[in-house]
């Protein structure tokens, strides 16, 4: 009997369904209180008066809280360096602040007090500009960060002065990536109150249920095991549920009142006051020679970390390591910048800092292609990483085959680019573009990190209890992983079935509750079915042992530990900075409208090393939500904040690709070379379908128009003015 391999259907899918789901906005308690916010919708400012007399003697209110209410006032995932609610005398810096929590007999009676709150700002230069933050000049933002640097990663490797002496082609350019909004499905909401145990217990979505409890605690200054975090069905996460947003607050209110709080986030709410994905500029010096090898690089990366780091230093190593590329260049000098402003607050988003150093790396690339006159793809043949090669940390890739070049020519060979593409395709499109709509092919690829890594322990636990008589009638698995879209569950209770040769249903899953689990680390950096197929398998085969020593029940408790991991080295980034990579190429097709700027993505083709697919249909289901998602950051989804202040905050200005814009065609290409680290050789993919996409956009969008486009997204405006601009540079060279 196996089930690895197999499309079962997922073990929630029933109940979301048919709506017997329970999201946090769902869930009703007893006697329950309702919270609301007050943001301060303010960039940076100095809070001179804060008067809430008025919202205490409001109808139905219970309760005020603000800052002087927070035994301990900071929290962080990274470093403890944001405030839980800003105070009197105390300084705002992003719009997103929280100053007051009021809580009331009923939601609306919550939102009349919180209106009734008076605050008098002394409003303070709000710094915006990456480039101009980190100025010697700049007021500093931040008291823990000098210069407004919060993390600086130099990487050096070979000699790139000597490496460019070799170059016959040098491309430079400076490209920029936005922010971008997750947009999942249910706002940020959820219910705090006092369990049977006496703690206090907060059902909210999130990513990571134990790092959660711990951040809780430290706020509220208790002992970790007087607080319990439950996660509830899960609307979508995508890295945006991995730090705070209402559950500190909730806890405090329900651990302050002794009754039951629910909060429910407006969808506008959600827009300004959670993370968003970093804004990134990079500016790219590639050099190769005329047979098409690569000899050297030089990428600066600045990314924008709003005032408080989130998973920012993390974010920032893996656009560091990304910006290069999937390929064995001799030569690289890297220097990458995480900068405080008063912009909203970037962490986690799905890829974290692989897609923006991706952009630069395969734009690059591409450019770099038709300089030589030569195929993007068998210029990336004859560059990519192979076994033993060493990455810009000076360390070689780990887990056994490097499939980046079988992965390419499987993509390229799906798409037939061997067909239609290259040289002659390139040539060819120039002759339709007197013609309104112009189709174009584009190609890129990527290598993503699996894990945390970068000197972070890695690991997992899972429990596993055995029912029965003679034979095994029942298993109960107990993790605390969260399922936040991704199939996680669905893999736990494969990986139990497959180890105790038990059909899936017979697996009952305990799972995202700190009561009841080991810490499993974090649904986010593709490392989550990499650390269940670990922990559950572990945990199956010890309570199967015990089974078989007739142990009834047979329980046991695994804990995985990752292969350790190196943080980059201060001076020049060597190290062995990840446990596992894995490896991803699309082809794309394009319909440009050169009259309007509009651009159509018309098919994809995608191809995934994943390992062993655990269930096959799932992936194929993470590939085509990356691409949309994708498709969105490269094309529609224009973030846009002035002067600290958020200008798309509703979906109606904010718009996210529709079933109407996505790719008429996209074939998911599976392919599995085990890691020789993971368990049955799975590892992680789900970010991987994201990275390379926008790249291939923007090449099919100049192979269509002629006009390279270094920033996204790609809006009508900007690519009228791109093919415009191109239309009178090469009349210019003509004449």
């Amino acid at each position: 009997m196996t089930a690895l391999g197999l499309s079962l259907p997922r073990v929630d899918a029933r109940a979301k369904v048919t709506g017997e789901a329970q999201y946090p906005g769902d869930i009703n308690l007893p006697g329950q209180l309702w919270m609301k916010v007050l943001f301060a919708r303010r960039p940076h400012a100095r809070i001179n008066r804060l008067d809430t007399s008025q919202a205490e003697r409001a109808p139905g209110v219970i309760r005020v809280f603000t800052a002087r209410d927070v035994p301990v006032n900071e929290f962080g995932l990274i470093f403890f360096d944001a405030p839980v609610m800003i105070g009197e005398s105390e300084t705002v810096r992003w719009i997103g602040e929280k100053i007051v929590c009021v809580v009331a007999e009923t939601e609306s009676q919550a939102e009349h007090a919180r209106d009734l709150i008076e605050v008098e700002y002394q409003d303070l230069p709000a710094l915006t500009d990456v480039h101009n933050a980190m100025q010697e000049s700049a007021a500093q933002i931040h008291p823990h960060y000098a210069r407004n640097i919060m993390k600086h990663i130099p990487i050096r490797k070979g000699d790139t002065a000597r490496g460019f002496e070799q170059a016959d082609v040098v491309v430079e350019s400076v490209y920029h990536t936005p922010a971008q909004e997750h947009a999942y499905l249910q706002p940020e909401a959820g219910v705090s109150y006092i369990d049977d145990a006496g703690r206090v217990t907060i059902a909210a979505a999130g990513q990571w249920a134990h790092e959660d409890q711990q951040q809780i605690a430290h706020a509220l200054d208790l002992p970790v095991e007087k607080v319990r975090v439950i996660y509830p069905a899960i609307g979508g996460a995508f890295g945006g549920r991995e730090d705070m947003s209402v559950q500190i607050i909730l806890a405090l209110a329900a651990w302050r009142l002794n009754r039951p709080v629910k909060i429910i986030w407006t969808r506008e709410e959600s827009m300004i006051a959670h993370h968003k994905r970093h804004p990134m500029w990079l500016t790219a010096k590639w050099g190769a020679t005329r047979d098409g090898k690569l000899v050297a690089a030089e990428v600066e990366v600045i990314a924008d970390a709003g005032p408080y780091a989130y998973t920012s230093t993390k974010v920032l190593g893996n656009a560091a390591l990304a910006c290069t590329g999937p390929y064995a260049i001799p030569n690289i000098k890297v220097d990458a910048y995480a900068v405080v402003t008063n912009n909203v607050v970037t962490g986690a988003f799905r890829g974290f800092g692989g897609p923006q150093g991706h952009f630069a790396a395969e734009t690059q690339m591409n450019k770099l292609a038709e300089k030589l006159g030569m195929d993007p793809v068998e210029l990336r043949m004859k560059n990519l990483l192979r076994e033993g090669d060493l990455l810009s940390t000076q360390t070689p890739l780990p887990g056994g085959v490097v499939s980046l070049r079988q992965v390419v020519e499987k993509c390229a060979e799906e798409f037939g680019w061997k067909a239609e593409s290259g040289k002659q395709k390139a040539e060819g499109s120039f002759a339709i573009r007197n013609s309104q709509f112009a189709r174009g092919i584009g190609f890129a690829c990527a290598l993503k990190n699996i894990g945390f890594s970068f000197g972070f322990p890695e690991g997992a636990t899972a429990t596993v209890e055995l029912r029965g008589a003679v034979e095994i009638e029942h298993a109960i698995v107990h993790h605390a992983g969260a399922e936040v879209g991704q199939g996680a569950h669905t893999v736990m209770a494969q990986v139990a079935a497959q180890v105790l040769k038990l059909p899936v249903e017979k697996i009952e899953l305990v799972a995202s509750d700190t009561a009841t689990s080991g810490n499993s680390g974090s649904a986010s950096a593709s490392r989550l079915t990499w650390m269940v197929a670990h922990s559950v398998r572990g945990a199956a085969e010890a309570a199967l042992q015990k089974w078989r020593e007739e142990e009834r029940p047979a329980i046991a408790t695994y804990e995985y530990s990752a292969p350790p991991t190196d943080n980059y080295a201060p001076e020049d980034g060597r190290g062995k900075t990840n446990i596992a990579y894995g490896y991803v190429a699309q082809a794309v097709e394009v319909e440009v409208d050169r009259e309007t700027g509009q651009v159509r993505v018309v098919r994809v083709t995608c191809a995934d090393d994943v390992g062993r697919a655990v269930n096959p249909q799932m992936i194929q289901g993470q590939i085509e939500g990356a691409i949309a998602q994708a498709q969105g950051w490269a094309i529609t989804e224009n973030f846009l904040q002035k002067d600290g202040r958020v200008l798309t905050p509703y979906f109606s200005n904010y718009l996210i690709p529709g079933v109407m814009d996505v790719p008429d065609r996209v074939d998911s290409v599976i392919m599995e070379f085990p890691d020789e680290n993971g368990a049955w050789g799975i590892r992680g993919m789900a970010e991987m379908p994201f990275i390379p996409l926008a790249p291939a956009i923007v090449a099919a969008v100049h192979n269509a128009t002629g006009a390279w486009i270094d920033e996204l997204p790609l809006t009508p405006g900007r690519v009228v003015e791109k093919i415009k601009s191109n239309r009178e540079e090469r009349k210019e060279r003509n004449e």
